[in-house]
């Protein structure tokens, strides 16, 4: 009688289990894993860099001052009342003889037409601290914008290196292959690996391009994947706005110094007093108190050379910001006119690249399939592909220019990156 062998196939039930249940674990491990942050844009790298400003940060204490200082031209009086407490006696240390004790208020007054001024000066500030905060959020756009467009031409050149080392690997393959069959001699596979050189070349420098760019961004927080910046922002209309941040700054700051001027113009003199008291006092020991009351007005004699001298500063900085303005407001109406006529050169040049690199992609194919039955030669094979690989290394360029140049006319016009 023949018996039948029994097979143990617990073991590998086992071992099969537990490596599901790592697979699941894997599963279940990645689905909890934190998503990618998303590409970063423009716009996003310029919040974040503003964020990091010491102008951004002490922008609302600013705020907060000048406020503050508006408000006090609200108050009653020109500064905080003083309270005066004094005493007097004729034996000090006993409580005999005469004795008299001083309690009063004195309250700094207006001088003609200072609470007014003070409150145009308070007025102008107010409007001067936020112009400066727009003046100094377009200064940082600009830096910011350089160093976006510069690390997206770098991003552009390693990628269009890395497309050209690996045509050169494939065609060099494809000549090695050639070689072999005795179609193509060892001086077109030297001339192949050659180019598979140059290549590799041309990826090491754009990759320390790159890496050089990315460095120079991460000053302001770019430390994440760049979006794709070859879309570039909204083209703004023609014109150079009436409220461009730059020339409003020097204009408010002109304005602040007219307001001083004027408000030192009045202060002529240091503000009077008018004192009010009650005095309490007795003439000898046992005598009753007696209370009286005591009114009085300080009037400060004028400041003279000193008025002068602080009125006359305040105008020349008047002056000085007003002349400013007029330079930066003609300086900005060169630079809109030089950016419009870029953005038009660089569109028309990116359509003819667009154009070119179709037509170069067009001629490789050709090219390509007749290297490829012997129609063909291997010098204009390798010539054509050079030609294909520098139209769209030129079209890349193209793009990014043209839409850098619509980034430097935005900055030009006064706005921020979108």
């Amino acid at each position: 009688m023949q018996r039948t062998r029994r097979t143990n196939h617990t073991p590998r039930l086992r071992m099969a289990a537990v490596a599901l249940a790592w697979a699941l674990a894997g599963s279940a491990a990645l689905a909890q894993s934190p998503p990618a942050p998303p590409p970063l844009t423009l716009k996003a790298l310029f919040d974040r860099a503003w964020e990091r400003q010491p102008e951004a940060q002490s922008a609302a204490l600013r705020r907060e001052s000048a406020q503050a200082a508006r408000s006090g031209a609200s108050s009653f009086t020109a500064e905080p009342a003083a309270l005066e407490l004094s005493t007097k006696t004729d034996r000090p240390g006993s409580n005999q003889g005469n004795r008299e004790v001083e309690v009063g208020v004195a309250l700094p007054l207006w001088l003609p037409g200072e609470r007014a001024r003070k409150a145009a000066l308070g007025d102008a500030e107010i409007k001067a601290v936020e112009s400066r905060r727009l003046a100094a959020q377009l200064q940082l756009a600009a830096t910011v914008r350089e160093a976006w467009w510069a690390l997206q031409r770098a991003q552009a050149e390693m990628g269009l290196a890395q497309d050209r080392l690996q045509n050169a690997q494939r065609l060099a393959a494809d000549v090695a292959r050639r070689f072999q069959a005795g179609d193509m001699s060892r001086a077109d596979q030297t001339q192949a690996d050659g180019a598979v050189a140059q290549s590799e070349a041309a990826v090491a420098e754009a990759t320390g391009a790159r890496d050089v760019a990315q460095t120079a961004l991460a000053v302001w927080g770019g430390g994440v994947e760049l979006a794709d910046g070859a879309e570039p922002e909204a083209l703004p209309g023609a014109g150079l706005p009436a409220d461009h941040p730059a020339v409003a700054d020097w204009q408010d700051q002109a304005e602040v110094a007219r307001r001083a001027a004027d408000l030192a113009a009045v202060q002529t003199r240091a503000n009077p007093e008018l004192t009010v008291a009650a005095t309490r006092g007795r003439e000898q020991a046992g005598e009753r108190y007696l209370q009286s009351f005591t009114v009085g007005l300080r009037v400060p004699l004028g400041g003279g050379d000193r008025a002068r001298a602080k009125e006359t500063a305040a105008r020349a900085d008047a002056l000085d910001a007003e002349v400013r303005a007029r330079v930066e407001q003609d300086r900005l109406a060169a630079d809109v006119a030089a950016a419009m006529a870029r953005v038009k050169a660089t569109q028309a040049q990116r359509e003819a690249m667009d154009r070119h690199a179709v037509l170069a992609r067009d001629t490789r194919g050709f090219i390509d399939k007749a290297f490829r039955l012997g129609e063909a030669d291997w010098p204009t094979r390798l010539r054509v592909e050079l030609e294909a690989v520098q139209a769209e290394r030129q079209l890349a360029r193209a793009r990014i220019d043209a839409a850098a140049a619509v980034s430097t006319l935005r900055q030009a016009l006064g706005l921020l990156p979108q």
